[in-house]
């Protein structure tokens, strides 16, 4: 059986699925890294007021037909009452069965027992209890081994010298090859530390959120990483999909009460490298002069 993954949302959010259907030596098929035919697809398969995110989504979806026997698309609900993600999490499932022909394999995450849905997709593969078990547990300890990792890595840009520039944003918009990656290779052509806002572990960063009453895990976890290294670092750089609902009204929220140059980046499917790099020179620009005022 060959497993599909798009290279989008849960790929990043989720990254103990595929450290659980490794130790399961399941066959995974990921979609290829997003280009301009992934996105115009996506394009043509959604409508004008879709979010950027779900277009590329939709379009990794389309890559990956004809590869695979299924593709796994868990239905994210939500991670305890005061843990909600956005609804298009919950609707995946929904539109990928609507707009192709296709067998999905699916979960329902929804509450604070993560194990109840690798034990729904372990059984759904015909593993035993034991075998499922065993591995949930080694997804998660090497997961857990990955943040404190990058935590550290976070946490010694911090201590750097050079422009501190942190990146605010949910990982799979700043990963993604046309939404976030030329946007972290400009800082990096321009020898900044880039620091990523959901490479911090929450349970350090938690205590310093400065949106208490944020219900979104992954704002939460953002918001939190703001404030925690508010202190340390020379800018922020937000990076929104156009229409994102959630980051329009977050990012507004914490722009209000930070006192740091800011460039908030609002990416669409028709956005201009060459519009988007002179921001990024001018945001560099008021960088500079203000560290070395």
């Amino acid at each position: 059986m060959k497993i599909g993954i798009p290279r989008s949302f849960y790929f990043y959010l989720e990254p103990k699925w595929l450290l659980f259907f490794k130790y399961l030596k399941i066959d995974l098929i990921i979609s290829d890294i997003t280009n301009k035919d992934i996105l115009n697809k996506g394009n043509i398969i959604t409508n004008d007021e879709t979010c950027l995110s779900l277009k590329v989504f939709m379009g990794h979806v389309d890559n990956l037909i004809g590869k695979c026997d299924y593709i796994f698309i868990p239905i994210i609900s939500n991670y305890g009452k005061y843990n909600q993600g956005c609804a298009n999490y919950l609707s995946l499932y929904e539109l990928v069965k609507n707009k192709f022909d296709v067998k999905i394999l699916d979960c329902l995450i929804e509450g604070k027992n993560e194990y109840k849905s690798f034990l729904e997709i372990g059984k759904k593969l015909n593993f035993k209890n034991k075998t499922i078990k065993k591995a949930y547990k080694y997804a998660c300890i090497l997961n857990n081994k990955s943040i404190k990792k990058y935590h550290q890595i976070n946490c010694n840009k911090l201590k750097s010298s050079k422009p501190k520039i942190l990146v605010v944003g949910h990982a799979y918009n700043v990963e993604d090859t046309i939404i976030g990656k030329p946007i972290i290779n400009f800082f990096n052509k321009m020898d900044c530390e880039v620091i990523k806002s959901y490479e911090f572990d929450f349970n350090v960063t938690k205590k310093f959120d400065l949106c208490e009453d944020l219900y979104f895990k992954y704002s939460r976890e953002n918001t939190s990483a703001i404030g925690y290294s508010i202190d340390k670092i020379d800018g922020i750089v937000f990076i929104t999909s156009f229409p994102c609902g959630l980051d329009s009204l977050v990012n507004e929220l914490v722009i209000r009460k930070i006192n740091k140059p800011f460039l908030n980046l609002i990416i669409d499917d028709i956005s201009s490298n060459t519009g988007l790099e002179t921001r990024l020179e001018s945001f560099m620009d008021i960088i500079k002069g203000v560290k070395y005022v």
